[in-house]
């Protein structure tokens, strides 16, 4: 049960922070920008509660996989630099 709660605690604080940040960005970014960003913060996210909490080793899987968001960020993104 303590699984249970703490995931969907871990989800509705997601939400309450992605509908907004979607609502208020979609203005001035695109949908595939917002989901490039979406995915940013899920990675950077992600990657420090693997290793810190549940232990897992840190791999450099982790830096490619940073590095291909990077490059996604930059293609989706090159038009507004």
């Amino acid at each position: 049960w303590v699984a249970i709660v703490t995931s969907w605690l871990i989800a509705f604080f997601e939400y309450i922070v992605m509908i907004p940040a979607n609502r208020i960005g979609f203005g001035s970014l695109s949908l595939g920008q917002l989901k490039i960003l979406q995915e940013i913060v899920s990675l950077s996210i992600f990657v420090p509660f693997a290793v810190l909490y549940m232990k897992d080793p840190l791999k450099l899987d982790y830096l490619w996989a940073a590095l291909c968001m990077l490059g996604a960020a930059y293609f989706i993104f090159r038009d507004h630099v």
